[in-house]
């Protein structure tokens, strides 16, 4: 699905891939020097301000990226995220929870640059907040806590839903400008690098995953700690998810008939 969104708080053109992943829990972070690891990018990725603030860069040789050091299984994962700004044509920020193996997991956000001037692909200037909500019955994406897709448990019917994996979270930086600013045609103008993006107020509502110690939950109580276990829509959270599909949604795969020609995905139906 892809969305556009001019001026309001979502802020430029949005657009997410969902590829299943797992997450849950009970644990606070807020210091990336404690909770992740630098896997990629050398110097160009950095932890500041005694871990409070982390950085991301791509020049034309390298990206960059990070990693998570807990997995975790069901959760609300919370981040600040200032994206590439300016110029931004052909780069990729990638923000997304994934598990390992071949039949792996993921929840995706991605982010795609765009010239100067012209709407971004889930992109601002400056920080938003963009949080994953997974529990046993649903996935919820949300920029500045307004929701914009929601994914049901449909096991019932025969649709996959990420339960039994645990996930690390992870984000990068990289270039992609073979396929993503217009589909390719507008490639990455390195007199511009290098690129940025910044990370605050990482915060993780969510059941740290060991094979020693597996997930259990707390029984759901009022505190916004648990809140996620049980965590749905109400009718303004329903209304705001159509008004932001009405106004700024580009493309739904759930309508592309030429893409499925045999026949739409089950959970469309």
């Amino acid at each position: 699905m892809s969305f556009s969104s001019p001026s309001s708080k979502l802020s430029s053109l949005l657009l997410f891939a969902l590829l299943l992943g797992y997450l849950i829990g009970s644990s606070k972070g807020g210091n990336f020097s404690q909770d992740f690891d630098i896997i990629w990018g050398d110097q160009r990725a950095q932890m500041l301000n005694g871990g409070q603030l982390l950085t991301l860069s791509l020049d034309k040789v390298s990206g960059s990226g990070f990693q998570s050091k807990n997995e975790y299984l069901f959760g609300r994962i919370d981040m600040q995220i200032k994206l590439v700004s300016g110029n931004s044509a052909g780069t990729v920020t990638a923000y997304y929870l994934s598990s390992q193996g071949p039949t792996h997991d993921e929840i995706d956000f991605e982010f795609l640059g765009n010239l100067t001037g012209e709407p971004y692909v889930l992109h601002t200037n400056a920080f938003h907040a963009y949080s994953i909500v997974w529990n046993k019955q649903r996935i919820i994406f949300l920029v500045d806590d307004i929701p914009i897709r929601v994914f049901q448990n449909l096991e019932s019917v025969g649709v996959p839903f990420p339960n039994k994996q645990a996930m690390r979270i992870y984000s990068s930086l990289w270039n992609a400008d073979d396929w993503a600013t217009k589909g390719g045609l507008v490639k990455t103008d390195w007199t511009q690098a290098p690129f940025t993006a910044s990370y605050i107020n990482f915060k993780a509502n969510a059941c740290i995953w060991s094979s020693a110690s597996p997930c259990t939950f707390s029984s759901p109580n009022s505190s916004n700690d648990s809140a996620w276990q049980v965590q749905t829509l109400d009718a303004l959270g329903r209304d705001r998810l159509r008004r932001v599909q009405q106004k700024y949604m580009i493309y739904n795969y759930c309508t592309d008939l030429k893409r499925f020609s045999q026949g739409l995905p089950t959970e469309c139906k």
